[in-house]
């Protein structure tokens, strides 16, 4: 049904739009008592779906992305839909507009997404009043830096965030690999990544003391424009910095095997969906391959069907995430992924 009614319905608008829509949507179903229903329709409850990384126990691999829920106002009812983890952010310590719109694309020939919505958010500290209600739902937190904080300074905006957020998450994501911010991927460079991430670690050891719980974990986000030696350096950086794994991969600036109208493939930004899911297993294996299955990576870009979710795991993901797959195919594909698991794992 969503396919065939619900998604040409809601593509005849501007994404942006549809997205505060669907929200709406799924807020008023839950107001109205149907979340049960809605459960029951999408999760798939199975023991041998859980899966046990860096610490934390999944009820099943498939995650939602950041950039869905930026400010967790939905992270409940979106669990609802299936997911075994949601992802909230990316937060900043100050709440800032993004980028000017229209700032959101479909390439609906493509699959595929391109956004240039630059860390919208309504800041750290309005997501984390909204965590101290109890939920009991596996939530990340994705944090970044404001756009007016110079990169000497994007530590202290990490920091902060870190800092709000520590006893209300269950893991953090260090993003410095988003295309929307200026200047934001140069935080990538072997020196200011090295600096940043083992200035969090130290961090949240203090912060685990202090709130007398475990150290949370802590990932890095990359881009999958990344090359071969830049990602050697990453597996360099990781073991060296005691960074907890990795998320492979955010969107791309490449342009490469489009189809969609040449205006739309022009609009600056990143890209995801179905064109990045060559990339994004192939900067997943190369990372399990040469780092010899040191850390643990969650997978996402490009995973439109239960077959996409498999060929990342069988590339040495440890776990996936959803975004644009879950726009064009529905909430229904998450089901279908964990289903395709058991049907594996009973083979």
């Amino acid at each position: 049904m969503y396919k065939q009614v619900i998604r040409p319905l809601l593509f005849r608008f501007d994404p942006e739009q549809v997205h505060h829509w669907s929200f709406k949507a799924i807020g008023l179903v839950y107001r109205l008592g149907l979340g049960p229903l809605v459960t029951k329709r999408f999760r798939k409850q199975d023991k041998r779906l859980e899966r046990e990384v860096f610490g934390l126990t999944f009820p099943n691999p498939v995650g939602l992305a950041a950039g869905f829920d930026k400010d967790a106002r939905l992270f409940r009812e979106l669990s609802g839909l299936g997911f075994g983890f949601i992802e909230i952010g990316t937060l900043t310590p100050k709440p800032q507009e993004g980028n000017p719109k229209k700032r959101l694309f479909r390439l609906k020939a493509d699959q595929a997404i391109i956004n240039r919505m630059g860390f919208n958010n309504q800041g750290v500290d309005l997501a984390a009043e909204r965590l101290k209600v109890p939920h009991g739902v596996l939530v990340g937190g994705n944090i970044g830096k404001n756009k007016i904080t110079p990169n000497e300074r994007a530590v202290s905006d990490y920091l902060y965030c870190l800092k709000i957020l520590y006893p209300l998450v269950d893991y953090f994501v260090v993003n410095v690999s988003s295309p929307n911010t200026p200047g934001l991927r140069e935080l990538q460079d072997k020196a200011p990544l090295t600096e940043l991430l083992n200035t969090l670690k130290t961090a949240g050891k203090a912060h685990a003391k202090a709130h007398s719980t475990k150290e949370k974990p802590i990932l890095l986000k990359i881009a999958p424009d990344l090359s071969d030696a830049q990602l050697q350096d990453i597996i360099e950086i990781i073991s060296s910095t005691g960074t907890d794994g990795v998320i492979a991969t955010n969107t791309t600036l490449s342009r490469e095997g489009l189809v969609s109208e040449p205006e739309l493939c022009g609009e600056t930004g990143g890209l995801s969906g179905r064109p990045l899911e060559r990339r994004s297993t192939e900067v997943i294996r190369f990372l399990y391959e040469n780092s010899k299955g040191a850390f643990p990576i969650i997978g996402v870009g490009g995973i439109h069907s239960p077959e996409d979710a498999l060929e990342k795991l069988d590339a040495g993901a440890s776990l996936v995430q959803l975004w644009t797959g879950f726009v064009y195919e529905g909430p229904s594909l998450v089901r279908r992924i964990n289903e395709a698991l058991l049907k594996r794992m009973d083979r």
